[in-house]
């Protein structure tokens, strides 16, 4: 990528002595410039992996959205628990006459007998339904968790992704820079040969290269950073081989805020989850309002003495728990029951708004950095380049100042970070709309 080999100029400079150890760092500073550019190139020379990829790859391999999906496949198993019958109790009674002894009187009395009975607890009508509807509600806020979960480690991605070519294009742009910067310490280097120029100039220019060649690490430092982050969405060994992302383009954004905002209404888990609490707490009153109601118990019982002398008795018992004592229990649970209701109406409502603000903020980003990319493309870079040129043209010709050309040389190289910077956060912003709304808006 960026390489700035080149015989020393500071070498061609009588320095003085105070002078010569700068020089000498300097020249260091270039070689060091030359390893940089090495890995650079070596770093970026790997096959291109596309977004789609990284995708599917964390879709299926994300630990967050496996944990979030076992959740969901847990919560569905508890409605079919719940709405289920309590077990019936089955009862053995053996009951002896005269003596302890097991079956004592058993033949010459019809007190004893052995019996065999069956008990069934009968909750009253609807309660057990209602159960099984608020576990189902349960279950389904879970999967809407899943799909937010989902959701949010792929907007990371892309996020990830994009800094990530945001920084392999500002690496291009720092080679090519340092092409304008060696033209300038050329002409500051000439100039001063032909005693119309200071050493100082040339030894500007030389430190700007060695800024560069700081830009260049510092880059690397963030790409190392990043690649730690991406491997740990998509589940990879940290000592795995460096993702090598494509080139940044910028996406365009077809549909306007009402069209993104009623796909929002339609398809946002977080909202969706929200409007299935309230419907799981509305079932909760429901259901704290029958238990109010009785619950019944049947109990069926067959009695055997001797079959020679005796006949068999059949009893069938019905009991009813009786809500003497239970309203103590019963109002502060109907009343906690709407309580929770109407928090969670104003949850969804805020939450409702919460998503109205971030989809609304993410739209102006992507409107206005469109027009920030646009005056950038046909305004400011062209601009800036043909003011260096024109100005190191000047300068060569001794008609320009050697501060007036570092600084358009400053311009340029800023303008265009500043540029793909902005594709980057343009990028980033789409990927949010469509972790907002569902959509597929690239």
């Amino acid at each position: 990528m960026f390489s700035i080999a080149r015989k020393n100029p500071a070498a061609r400079l009588s320095c003085a002595a105070p002078i010569r150890s700068l020089c000498v760092i300097l020249s260091f500073a270039v070689l060091a410039g030359n390893v940089f550019a090495q890995e650079s190139i070596s770093s970026h020379a790997g096959t291109v992996t596309p977004l789609s990829d990284l995708l599917a790859e964390a879709e299926k391999n994300n630990p967050q959205v496996e944990a979030a999906r076992q959740g969901w496949q847990a919560g569905k198993q508890v409605p079919s628990q719940v709405s289920t019958l309590p077990d019936p109790q089955f009862t053995l009674q053996h009951l002896s006459v005269g003596s302890p002894r097991p079956f004592a009187g058993y033949t010459n009395s019809d007190f004893a007998y052995i019996g065999f009975g069956v008990t069934q607890d009968i909750p009253y009508p609807g309660k057990l339904k209602l159960r099984g509807e608020i576990a189902k509600r349960e279950a389904d806020v879970s999967q809407q968790q899943v799909e937010s979960v989902r959701r949010s480690v792929l907007a990371d991605v892309k996020t990830v992704y994009f800094q990530l070519a945001y920084l392999a294009k500002t690496l291009t742009i720092l080679e090519s820079n340092g092409d304008l910067l060696k033209q300038i310490e050329q002409a500051a280097d000439a100039r001063y040969r032909s005693g119309m120029g200071t050493q100082q100039d040339v030894l500007q220019a030389q430190l700007q290269e060695t800024k560069l060649v700081r830009e260049i690490a510092m880059h690397h430092r963030d790409v190392g950073k990043l690649e730690a982050q991406l491997k740990q969405f998509l589940n990879r060994p940290q000592d795995s081989p460096d993702i090598e992302p494509a080139d940044l383009t910028e996406s365009p954004l077809l549909q306007n805020y009402q069209e993104l905002l009623a796909a929002a209404k339609a398809q946002n888990p977080e909202l969706a989850a929200s409007q299935k609490t309230i419907d799981k707490q509305s079932l909760q009153v429901n259901l704290a309002r029958k238990d109010f109601y009785p619950d019944f118990n049947v109990q069926y019982m067959w009695q055997r003495t001797d079959p020679t002398q005796f006949r068999a008795y059949y009893m069938l018992s019905f009991g009813v728990s009786v809500p003497i004592h239970r309203s103590r229990k019963q109002k502060p649970e109907l009343a906690q029951a709407q309580a929770e209701e109407l928090r969670a109406r104003s949850e969804h409502e805020a939450q409702s708004q919460q998503v109205a603000s971030e989809l609304r903020s993410q739209y102006v980003v992507v409107q206005q950095t469109a027009e920030l990319l646009k005056i950038h493309r046909e305004g400011l870079s062209p601009q800036a380049r043909s003011e260096f040129q024109a100005g190191l043209a000047a300068y060569q010709s001794n008609k320009q100042d050697f501060q007036a050309v570092l600084t358009a040389f400053l311009d340029v190289l800023h303008l265009d970070e500043e540029y793909w910077q902005n594709v980057a956060e343009y990028e980033t912003a789409i990927a949010r709309l469509e972790q907002i709304t569902g959509l597929a808006l690239r």
